[in-house]
């Protein structure tokens, strides 16, 4: 089957927090825009938006890490793009937490809110 026909693998929330506290190794990636990240996302994300993904991933990931995407919520598709360039782009191990930020939240799991008010009153 050729990369640009494989269907992207969703992971859900249950298996999502499993894979979490079993210490198996991923790297999660926010793929919404930075001002976006900076205001809300979860433990451990890096941020890469998908508009970069093509030029930064070579640059950030091995080609067989596992790679997790998620953006806002299931309705947002920013993360199911995301995981078909990095399969286009050879990456073998890519998971799409569709629910995303909304959907981990209402799982009653911590995210990282960042004082973007700060930066304005500095």
């Amino acid at each position: 089957m050729a990369k640009e026909d494989r269907a992207v693998q969703e992971i859900a929330r249950d298996e999502f927090v499993h894979k979490w506290h079993s210490g198996e190794p991923f790297i999660l990636i926010d793929v919404l825009p930075h001002e976006h990240f900076l205001r809300v996302h979860l433990p451990r994300a890096i941020n890469v938006p998908v508009n970069l993904l093509h030029d930064l991933a070579p640059l950030l990931f091995g080609q067989h890490d596992q790679l997790v995407v998620y953006c806002s919520n299931s309705a947002c598709q920013a993360s199911a793009t995301a995981a078909k360039i990095l399969m286009l782009l050879g990456y073998d191990n890519v998971l799409d937490y569709a629910g995303g930020i909304l959907d981990w939240e209402e799982g009653g799991l911590p995210v990282i809110r960042e004082a973007v008010q700060q930066e304005r009153a500095a």
